[in-house]
């Protein structure tokens, strides 16, 4: 029988979030960190055809640019599965992610004020700059290429407690105690940053220890906007707990 996670929201938007995951293996949290950034697929441009490109930027440059934007995913795709965008800007004025249109509806830009390039309307020119192109994106992991990472900060620490263990030095330094992250504190989940990550701040005049609480730890996770913290961090579970049965079959065969 699987294990049950406790799992609480510490702070939670569509591209981040932060949450606590109770009994979990220090192996468990890092393969969960790892399916995030490296097996959860997405959509990227990937081949790029120039129709016409009078700007001063090279069809190279281009197609890396757009390559980087990073563009919603449905979760209907199949690995390798493709889907055409296009763009077609003529200056004076900025060509935008924004600008593209896709052939699949649910397939946008996440963000649709990226900049892709200025085009000009050069003097003495009877014509302004132009750029037209289609762009093929293809479905497919971070672990292929960094540009499929839908997880673009993925990173957890122990949550962690704080034990008084007397009075400080009335002689001692008054340097901060900066401790970064979660603590508990009967009961409650306080972010570090309430305490402007100074222990001195939250207790102040005290000697203090800080402990790991085992097998509880923090992920702080953000997506690049292909998809929603939740979305991530699920399909990042469904992967390792698909890799865990291929093994468990091919153990048993």
């Amino acid at each position: 029988m699987a294990p049950d996670y406790d799992v609480e929201f510490i702070d939670r938007g569509d591209r981040e979030a932060r949450f606590l995951v109770r009994d979990a293996s220090p192996a468990f949290a890092n393969g969960i960190r790892r399916a995030m950034i490296a097996d959860v697929p997405t959509l990227s441009i990937d081949e790029v055809r120039v129709i016409e490109n009078s700007s001063v930027m090279f069809d190279e440059q281009i197609a890396l640019r757009l390559g980087l934007v990073p563009l919603t995913t449905p979760e209907d795709y199949e690995i390798g599965e493709t889907v055409t965008l296009a763009l077609d800007v003529e200056g004076p004025g900025t060509a935008y992610s924004g600008d593209l249109v896709s052939t699949d509806d649910r397939v946008e830009p996440a963000d649709k004020n990226v900049p892709i390039i200025d085009l000009k309307d050069p003097e003495g020119s009877e014509t302004p700059q132009r750029l037209e192109v289609e762009a093929d994106a293809v479905h497919d992991v971070g672990r292929e290429h960094a540009k499929h990472q839908g997880g673009v900060a993925v990173g957890y620490r122990h949550l962690q407690t704080v034990e008084v263990v007397g009075d400080a030095d009335e002689y001692g330094d008054d340097d901060p105690h900066i401790l970064r992250g979660v603590i508990e504190e009967d009961g409650e989940l306080i972010p570090t940053e309430a305490f402007d990550h100074d222990l001195t701040q939250r207790y102040p005049g005290k000697e203090v220890e800080v402990h790991d609480v085992p097998n509880a730890f923090v992920f702080h996770v953000e997506t690049d906007g292909s998809m929603s913290v939740d979305d991530l961090v699920i399909q990042a579970v469904d992967t390792v707990h698909g890799r865990a049965g291929e093994l468990k079959d091919a153990v048993q065969l």
